[in-house]
């Protein structure tokens, strides 16, 4: 047996999840919706839905953010750029990737489609997240380190296996989504900080519903395609990939998501920034001091998570979500981030040259990544200067929201309503999603399209 045979093998086995997995799946389900509404008018979800605005019809397909339907795929393409475009959506390490911005516009669609019920939705997000971890762990960090945006390659992999089962596909038709979308597999991180990264996910999304599709009718590729040469994991993990434990894979029970977890995001930026704001907010926690009395801040990183945040002085929103000054001298000055932090023109009035270059990143180096195993994780470490001669440290391994530290039920309706602002029914809406796995269908969704 190949790792995509042992892949779909275990997705075709799953017939009841845990309680704990399903309230997991759910509310990574409603923060990623209210991540789609809030990204709706972003200039990226804007210019996706105007280049495919000929397929936008009133009377057929699945549900699209703004108003309309179009064809499954389509509304996965534009709700997926819409989840993603924010950066507010979830992180998932064994993916390296933001699952649930790929996984749930993608599942939605074929569910609208299909009139699947909200129990079905999560049964079908946990076998797609669970994909995602498995073709993660097979490619490594190397995989991300390198350039690859996990998103929209081991994304679009992994949400295959979950649109697939979705849409009724058997064993050997999961197989072939699986190694359909092996070579569907692109996005490079040198984009991050530019409007197309968000339709990173939107491609990803695609481009999994396609890969079904293409399976349902026979079209597959080679089934050994992520080990074979040439293949995923000689191609996007090079000499450094961990390679697949077949025998882990068609042995696993307890779910991805209860065990690692998906991390919401408190902060609407790059993920890479999140450990060091929240190290900060520890700090003035403990210490109580003010903006005006910071001499300087220097932040210690990941050798990836630097290279993700390249925009030491942001010129526009994008490049500001990857920007660690940006984000510690906005959390300086006002003690949070928010949404509105990352417009135009608050950005052009809050990029101040002289105070962004108190802000200073380093990372770790090469041989200290690789001599430290996986599970066990470098922190990310902040040292803050005072001009009273205090030098402050503190350091986090996790960001908050997860498992080890999760959000309160008051967090997450807050960022819900946060999000939803516009919404008229956001708390009504936010309550009907609490009981996702009873509702018989998604039509109590639809006013969150319009």
């Amino acid at each position: 047996m190949n790792v995509i045979e042992a892949i779909a093998d275990w997705s075709c086995r799953q017939d009841q999840f845990s309680p704990r997995a399903r309230e997991l799946a759910r509310i990574a389900i409603t923060d990623t919706l209210a991540c789609l509404y809030a990204g709706q008018n972003d200039f990226s979800s804007l210019a996706v839905r105007r280049a495919f605005e000929d397929y936008l019809n009133p009377d057929a397909g699945a549900s699209v953010i703004g108003g309309g339907k179009a064809p499954a795929a389509i509304a996965a393409l534009l709700n997926a750029t819409a989840a993603h475009a924010i950066d507010y959506d979830d992180n998932f390490q064994p993916g390296m990737s933001h699952a649930s911005a790929v996984l749930v516009p993608a599942l939605l669609a074929v569910a609208d489609e299909t009139n699947a019920s909200g129990g079905r939705l999560i049964d079908a997000y946990l076998i797609g997240l669970q994909a995602q971890a498995f073709v993660g762990m097979g490619v490594g960090p190397s995989h991300y380190t390198a350039g690859w945006h996990g998103t929209s390659t081991v994304g679009c992999i992994g949400t295959a296996a979950g649109v697939a089962w979705l849409m009724g596909l058997d064993e050997a038709g999961i197989a072939r989504t699986l190694s359909n979308a092996v070579s569907f597999a692109s996005g490079t991180k040198g984009q991050f900080g530019t409007p197309i990264k968000p339709l990173h996910a939107g491609w990803a999304a695609r481009n999994a519903i396609d890969a079904a599709r293409f399976a349902d009718q026979g079209m597959r590729g080679r089934i050994d395609i992520l080990e074979a040469p040439q293949g995923f994991m000689e191609m996007f993990g090079g000499a450094s990939a961990t390679g697949w434990d077949i025998a882990a894979i068609l042995s696993t029970q307890k779910h991805v998501i209860e065990t690692t977890g998906v991390m919401p995001k408190r902060h609407p930026c790059c993920g890479s920034t999140h450990m060091i704001i929240d190290a900060l907010a520890d700090l003035r926690e403990q210490h109580d001091f003010a903006d005006a009395e910071v001499v300087s801040v220097d932040t210690l990183v990941g050798i990836a998570n630097q290279r993700n945040l390249a925009y030491e002085l942001p010129q526009d929103e994008m490049q500001a979500r990857f920007s660690m000054q940006y984000c510690v001298d906005t959390v300086l000055r006002n003690g949070a981030l928010g949404v509105r932090d990352f417009t135009a023109e608050r950005v052009a009035q809050l990029t101040d040259p002289a105070r962004l270059a108190r802000i200073t990143m380093r990372a770790y180096s090469a041989e200290q990544e690789k001599d430290t195993p996986p599970a066990e994780r470098l922190p990310h470490r902040i040292t803050v200067t005072l001009k009273d001669g205090r030098v402050l440290e503190a350091e986090r391994k996790l960001a908050k929201g997860s498992l080890v530290e999760p959000f309160t039920s008051a967090d997450r309706l807050q960022k819900f309503v946060d999000c939803c602002a516009a919404l008229p029914n956001a708390r009504a809406l936010f309550m009907q999603l609490e009981m996702l796995d009873q509702q018989e269908d998604l039509g109590f969704l639809i006013d969150l399209y319009s």
